[in-house]
């Protein structure tokens, strides 16, 4: 049984979907590993190449889509449905999916991306998500530094900066295990927290 949801959040084309493919899967496979949820935006790009990880080894994969129905998501929007266990059909379009989704997620990890990803970046650190970003994989990613050393961002220096899928992961997982250590004490005696397979 999966603890956290964990997203990864990218670009559904573009530049960094051709150099960071490998880099978003290898995350995924690393989120289902950990025995963790792995959620996305349901969509083409390094999303998508997230999903596929996390399939690869049998974990656990939910997609929130920007349409309203299954007929939506195929015909109008053109987007995948293999790689999921479940889609949550919003019925939002892109700017109310990316806030719905990343509103419940525990973590949001940055991979490339574009417009859309630095969106759904700085609505997790209002929300007061753990945010990482896997530095290398271009686009948003890598400009994410250099906007928050030039701008006024609260709680900049809990962000997780890092060059490594599978160290990413771990350092997330890190600080979720951390942040709901009370919570874990308080339920665990009962039996109501999973435990974590393999």
């Amino acid at each position: 049984m999966s603890r956290f949801q964990i997203c990864v959040s990218g670009a559904a084309s573009g530049n960094t979907v051709e150099t960071s493919h490998q880099l978003a899967y290898d995350i995924g496979a690393a989120i289902a590993r950990s025995s963790n949820t792995l959620v996305t935006g349901a969509t083409v790009g390094l999303p998508h190449f997230a999903a596929k990880g996390a399939k690869s080894v049998g974990g656990l994969s939910i997609g929130y889509s920007p349409a309203s129905s299954y007929r939506a998501h195929v015909h109008s929007y053109k987007l995948p449905t293999k790689e999921f266990d479940y889609i949550n059909f919003t019925g939002m379009d892109y700017v109310g999916r990316d806030v719905h989704l990343v509103r419940s997620s525990d973590a949001v990890i940055t991979v490339g991306g574009r417009i859309g990803s630095l969106h759904e970046f700085t609505t997790a650190l209002e929300s007061n998500k753990v945010c990482a970003v896997l530095l290398g994989s271009g686009g948003t990613a890598d400009f994410l530094p250099i906007l928050i050393d030039r701008i006024e961002v609260p709680g900049k220096n809990a962000i997780i900066f890092d060059n490594n899928p599978q160290r990413i992961v771990k350092r997330v997982l890190e600080r979720l295990n951390e942040n709901y250590k009370d919570f874990k004490e308080e339920i665990e005696d009962k039996g109501d927290w999973p435990k974590r397979r393999g």
